[in-house]
């Protein structure tokens, strides 16, 4: 019988050891590598935006002659009514005649400008005007008036010889004025007015309701002629004591800006009136042309002012919290994209709003922690950009997840 040969015990644990050892490598390995691998982000989603409703506006227009009306600053609330041909603007023309005068002889506000004499040749225009059933006020000859009071008497009182007056002083002659007013008007793009003369008088002294609707803006823009038709009464030396011939001034907000009368025009107004609507002033300026007379004239135009004035709308774009997005995470973890901050703009009428979230790669973040931004596009409006912040904390889901989810959130 052939002797039994017997392996050393170390031999044959040998193999049983390693094989252990290379185990647990495998193990640990495998607990290191599902421990530290790095997350991807987590899945994004927006929500959809309800966007905020708003009405078409329904003003009180009259039936008669051509009116337009326009809140600064919100083009789309310009709105128009009647004939849109040129019509007679009557003395209306005085503003023209302010603002061209003012290129010419520059006047700061609060200052008087220089000293006016008025020649022998001025004082005819008393005369002249009066014989048109005109307005007018004493003009002697060798009278001296500053530029701002002789503005005063023209756009207050409506004096004609006063507007006559300062396209002389400022031009020389009504012709060199005709020449000027209509080198102003094509510089302000006021295409469908023509001015001939100064006060008015002339028929044919013509405008557009959407012309006027500008020039009021254009006045409005001009500090001195602003101050001079928002003011009801004043004292003139020679003069004396002149209303102003607007008698809404004060009411509904209304501050200006002038009255025109002529057989050809009937009763107009180009006027203005500032609420405060949304927290800020809004300012309405509009025009109405060919009115029976001023009483009724003067109706109109409240009426239509109060109702340009109830179409304003405070939006509300978002709500502080508001949920625009929401990230999900293989661990079952949700965290909403929310505002930080309310929003709100102020419109005219109907309005279209849309909404656009953007969110950036989020893995893990905090409380508060900006992930983002939602963009609002208004009709007519500059767009709104509001800044996203993490509604809650997406913390790391702990080793015990990665070991048991193997490499899900990577």
């Amino acid at each position: 019988m052939s002797p039994v040969v017997r392996r050393p015990r170390s031999a044959v644990r040998r193999p049983v050891t390693i094989s252990v050892v290379a185990v647990l490598i495998l193990v640990a390995g495998y607990l290191v590598a599902a421990a530290v691998v790095p997350f991807g982000p987590a899945s994004a989603s927006t929500t959809t935006y309800s966007a905020p409703k708003t009405t078409v506006p329904a003003l009180s227009f009259p039936g008669y002659g051509a009116t337009a009306v326009e809140a600064t600053d919100f083009p789309e609330s310009l709105r128009t009514s009647g004939d849109t041909k040129p019509r007679s603007i009557a003395s209306i023309t005085k503003v023209v005649t302010a603002l061209v005068v003012l290129d010419e002889k520059p006047m700061a506000a609060g200052e008087s400008g220089p000293s006016i004499r008025f020649t022998k040749q001025m004082e005819g225009l008393y005369a002249k005007y009066a014989a048109q059933n005109g307005e007018v006020a004493p003009m002697p000859a060798g009278l001296q008036l500053t530029e701002h009071q002789a503005f005063q008497v023209m756009l207050m009182k409506s004096a004609n010889n006063y507007a006559g007056a300062l396209a002389i002083w400022a031009f020389g002659s009504i012709a060199a004025y005709e020449h000027a007013a209509d080198d102003w008007l094509d510089e302000h793009g006021l295409d469908d007015t023509t001015i001939h003369e100064p006060t008015g008088l002339d028929p044919d002294n013509t405008s557009t309701a959407t012309d006027l609707v500008e020039l009021g803006q254009l006045a409005l823009a001009n500090p001195v002629v602003k101050d001079i038709v928002g003011t009801k009464d004043v004292t003139i030396p020679t003069v004396g004591e002149i209303e102003n011939s607007n008698k809404l001034l004060g009411l509904d907000g209304i501050e200006g800006i002038k009255t025109g009368t002529l057989d050809e025009a009937g009763a107009c107004l180009l006027f203005a009136a500032t609420y405060e609507r949304g927290g800020r002033d809004v300012t309405v300026v509009g025009v109405m042309l060919g009115g029976v007379d001023h009483d009724s004239l003067d109706v109109d135009v409240q009426r239509l002012l109060r109702s340009v004035a109830d179409n304003f709308q405070v939006v509300t774009l978002t709500h502080q919290g508001q949920t625009f997005g929401t990230f999900s995470t293989p661990w079952q973890d949700e965290a909403d994209a929310v505002t930080t901050k309310a929003a709100e703009v102020l419109v005219w009428g109907k309005t279209t709003v849309t909404a656009k979230a953007k969110l950036q790669q989020v893995t893990f973040g905090t409380k508060g922690e900006r992930v983002g931004q939602v963009r609002f596009r208004i009709s007519d409006h500059d767009p709104v950009t509001v800044p996203l912040a993490l509604e809650r904390t997406i913390d790391d889901p702990g080793v015990w997840w990665r070991w048991t989810n193997p490499f899900q959130g990577a």
